[in-house]
């Protein structure tokens, strides 16, 4: 019984960490569909830091993981509009409080224009990589995500490569 207990108890305290990690310092993704490529494909598994947001608010251009309003998964998108930002969408540009936003991540052109509309405090407009394939803030309801909803900022994808993630260009 004693050798037993020798190999439960390790077991059990690293099943105990594991669901530790993964609830309060990890969120853990496998993407769904292909909103978020090139930046992101179909299928690859990220990790997000829950604590990222701790002292610190969403930038422009984080990719984040945030539980939807619409859907009952996690989503995964980019960060454009900040609380107060003015945003619109015209001539295949987006638009921040009246400047062009510059997106070196994206590989094909946004094709709707959007209205000038204004984030409200605590709340996030977001977008994906892939604009004409992903159902985001342009077309939700509600267009914007509260900072309640917000799980954490993607760091990394783990399959089916290792590639860095973090830096607010998604590159």
């Amino acid at each position: 019984m004693k050798k037993i207990l020798e190999w439960v108890k390790p077991i059990l305290i690293a099943i105990l960490i594991a669901y530790c990690v993964n609830s309060f310092v990890i969120v853990n993704a496998i993407i769904p569909t292909g909103s978020m490529e090139d930046t992101i494909s179909i299928n690859d598994r990220l990790i997000a830091f829950r604590l990222s947001y701790l002292l610190d608010e969403p930038t422009r251009g984080d990719i984040v993981i945030f539980d939807s309003n619409y859907e009952e998964k996690l989503l995964v998108k980019r960060v454009i509009g900040t609380p107060g930002d003015t945003i619109e969408i015209n001539n295949n540009q987006v638009i921040i409080n009246g400047e062009v936003l510059t997106e070196n991540y994206l590989t094909v052109d946004t094709n709707d224009d959007f209205e000038l509309i204004t984030v409200p405090e605590d709340s996030y407009f977001m977008l994906g990589d892939n604009r004409n394939k992903s159902n985001d803030s342009r077309f939700w309801d509600d267009h914007f995500i509260s900072s309640d909803a917000i799980k954490g900022k993607v760091m990394f994808r783990y399959f089916p490569n290792f590639k860095l993630l973090g830096g607010n260009d998604g590159q």
